[in-house]
């Protein structure tokens, strides 16, 4: 079979690679569309792993299935989380799904830009997810990206009439743009250094969008919140300067989510002084669990979330390296597909 093999930023290569074989509690999956994200760009995570198949934004058909399978046939469109806690933990009886040991053992084999990738049992008994036929392989590379958001503003605790600055636009700021305004936020302010992705955030429900390039953050902020500052800030850009935006906009009480990690030995100084009297929380959110994929599911189903229209450039698996180069050089970007067959 064919896959794209990442040896690094600069070198993604079409391979072949023989197709996996099951156990008799898994599942072969023929890919029919695997999104790029965030992570895939980043060298620094990716350079220590090199080589390997990237892709953890998948959606296919069954093609073959082990003879202890239960509740999936051959050809069923299936969406399969690439991660899947334990459940029993100490950390999964707490919530803390991604915590799980499990959780960051568990992938499918080889990875999702493939032909056909193995889903081991734990991944398909936990968070293998039935796709409906009014969903498009397409739209169902958003279920991750979403269930990720919806993760990190249930931890950010976003409440009606917040009011919300989202640093980054990106196809996660656009997510959270949706996401704020369907939880009820009152004033949503988009910042970005692109003035394409700014239009496209106001399309996606931004209140008030701001090029830091041109004008100051900060004051249009306060402008928008009689001098107080936002009740959340989302920082979806890999950037200490939008930690360093999103320090400065957020109100006393208010909350920052870290959504987006930095390069490593980057750090943000702040005052512990300054954190303790200003009751500012720092919230991190890493990745998703089954709980927010089936919801991520069902908002892409009723089109609460519009996953189609995110969706601004697709190529064939032939062409992951152009698929790549799009997803971080191009500023018109917003979600890049990968597709394989018809």
């Amino acid at each position: 079979m064919k896959v794209a093999v990442y040896h690094s930023q600069q070198d993604t290569r079409l391979e072949d690679m023989p197709v996996p074989g099951i156990s008799g509690d898994e599942v072969l999956v023929e890919m029919k569309a695997c999104g790029v994200c965030g992570s895939d760009l980043m060298s620094w995570y990716l350079e220590k792993r090199a080589p390997l198949v990237l892709g953890h934004e998948p959606a296919g058909v069954i093609a073959k299935k082990g003879d202890m399978v239960k509740n999936f046939e051959e050809g069923d469109r299936v969406f399969v989380h690439h991660h899947v806690a334990c459940l029993t933990c100490h950390y999964c009886l707490r919530g803390d799904y991604t915590l799980c040991e499990q959780f960051h053992n568990t992938g499918i084999q080889p990875g999702g830009f493939a032909q056909y990738f193995r889903v081991p049992a734990p991944n398909l008994q936990i968070d293998t997810l039935a796709i409906p036929e009014t969903v498009s392989f397409e739209e169902a590379t958003l279920i991750e990206p979403l269930a990720c958001c919806i993760r990190a503003l249930r931890k950010g605790e976003l409440r009606i009439d917040d009011s919300v600055a989202i640093i980054g636009a990106g196809t996660t700021g656009m997510i959270h743009i949706m996401l704020s305004r369907l939880l009820g936020a009152s004033r949503i302010i988009v910042s970005d250094l692109f003035d394409r992705r700014l239009e496209a955030a106001k399309k996606f429900g931004a209140d008030v969008t701001v090029n830091p390039q041109r004008e100051s953050l900060d004051e249009v902020v306060r402008g928008e919140t009689d001098k107080i500052g936002v009740d959340l800030a989302i920082v979806t850009a890999s950037s200490l300067k939008a930690y360093r935006a999103a320090v400065g906009v957020c109100r006393k009480g208010g909350r920052i989510l870290v959504f987006a990690p930095t390069a490593p030995g980057e750090a943000l100084d702040m005052s512990l002084k300054e954190l303790f009297f200003s009751g500012v929380q720092l919230i991190p959110s890493y990745s998703t669990s089954h709980l927010e994929t089936r919801q991520a599911l069902g908002l892409i189903r009723s089109e609460r979330i519009r996953a189609k229209d995110l969706i601004t450039h697709r190529y064939d698996l032939e062409h992951t390296a152009d698929a790549f180069s799009t997803a971080m050089e191009s500023n018109e970007s917003l979600k890049v597909v990968v597709l394989n067959g018809d």
